[in-house]
């Protein structure tokens, strides 16, 4: 249910799901292109997902910073920012490719990803306009654009991918494109700008006392978790669907039903958590995480993936959507660009570690695909009983007065 109140933030929720298509389709372009592109370049096959790293890497460093941008001249600047800098790092990656230069098509990569931090910063910003009663559902409606990202990022792949002599140049050229079109959206957003901190301002929390506070240590460990094992697993997808004998476009395929499971679920999960509680979306999410393993292990064969993939999607919409939700109702506004940054710095840190040993356990870890396949997914496990862990620590220690 929302409130009369509630107008101004369905219309940036309108327009933060139109960026989430549009601008959005380029993560699963570059994650479907980027290992393979890497494998070409790269002189040793461990560092295949190295350019997929150094995205979440470059997320990582830049969540900070564009958090601050935002809390100081607003949303837009920070999301315009964020789409310069993906039109950037498509520009560097085409010129990589163009040299056959592994070190430059990495530099693309680390540019790339300060577009990805501003793209995490959507999910937060559908809150900052909702009412209480509304915030879930803006959060999870905003999530939901990822749907069209995931029909449209794969087919630009099949059609830019050979576009040009030089394998995925034209897919990187489609990015540039998609990052000039998109931004253009964040003129119409209207989000008020934060108001200067007066001297008698609250100050919060430090961010220490904020990762002490229990529901927020909790709702940081499970979106590191969900965030970080989608990641670990989905990076080496498409290095194993072809590694094991599949074509390109079928892993472009596995990718694309892996993202539409990422984001279909949104248009409910925001509906699931107002009627069930936050604490048992996230459990379920980090259940069918597991289940995604289970399955991946099972076998080898396209239904395998194809299985696996949407399970693994579907886990990461309740654990990450989850753990947002109750991220967002742990802070007070004053506090809201500290935290938020800190957040996506965590979250992306455990990222970047996920990618960076997808590449090694997948290439290097056993004698062929099949081995090092099951190597990204039994790596799983210890991270899952760490946030279930951490999860059922939190439901069952006594409620704070």
């Amino acid at each position: 249910m929302t409130t009369p109140g509630d107008a101004l933030a369905k219309k940036n929720v309108a327009i933060l799901v139109l960026a989430q298509a549009i601008l959005g389709a380029q993560m699963p372009m570059i994650f479907i292109v980027g290992g393979l592109a890497g494998q070409s370049l790269a002189s040793n096959p461990c560092f295949a997902t190295l350019p997929i790293s150094l995205i979440v890497g470059g997320s990582m460093l830049a969540a900070t910073p564009i958090s601050a941008i935002m809390q100081r001249w607003g949303r837009r600047a920070g999301f315009f920012t964020g789409a310069a800098f993906g039109a950037a790092g498509g520009l560097v990656g085409a010129y990589g490719l163009y040299l056959g230069s592994f070190p430059v098509f990495l530099l693309g990569s680390l540019l790339t990803g300060v577009y990805m931090s501003a793209h995490g910063f959507y999910r937060f910003a559908a809150a900052d306009t909702a009412s209480e009663a509304f915030r879930p559902k803006a959060i999870s409606y905003v999530m939901a654009g990822g749907l069209a990202a995931a029909l449209i990022g794969p087919q630009l792949v099949k059609l830019t991918s050979q576009a040009f002599v030089i394998p995925f140049l034209g897919t990187y050229m489609a990015v540039i494109a998609v990052n000039v079109f998109g931004a253009t959206l964040f003129l119409f957003l209207d989000i008020p700008k934060p108001p200067a901190p007066r001297q008698d301002s609250p100050k919060g929390r430090s961010r220490l006392e904020l990762l002490q506070t229990p529901v927020i240590a909790v709702s940081v460990i499970c979106a590191m978790v969900s965030y970080a094992l989608m990641n670990l697993v989905m990076t080496s997808t498409p290095l194993a669907v072809v590694g094991c004998g599949f074509s390109k476009n079928n892993a472009a395929d596995v990718v694309m039903f892996h993202v539409l499971a990422m984001y279909v679920p949104s248009f409910f999960t925001g509906h699931l958590i107002a009627r069930f509680g936050v604490e048992k979306i996230v459990a379920a999410g980090l259940i069918v995480l597991a289940g995604a393993g289970a399955v991946a292990l099972h076998g080898v064969e396209l239904e395998n993936f194809f299985a696996a993939l949407v399970l693994l999607g579907l886990g990461w919409n309740f654990g990450f959507i989850g753990a947002t939700t109750m991220l967002a109702g742990a802070h007070d506004s004053h506090e809201k660009g500290r935290m938020q940054g800190l957040n996506d710095l965590l979250v992306f840190g455990g990222v970047t570690m996920a990618s960076l040993a997808s590449g090694g356990l997948m290439n290097c870890s056993g004698g062929n695909p099949v081995d090092g396949w099951n190597a990204v997914n039994m790596a799983m496990a210890p991270f899952l009983m760490l946030a279930g862990g951490a999860l059922l620590w939190l439901v069952l220690r006594p409620k704070e007065t």
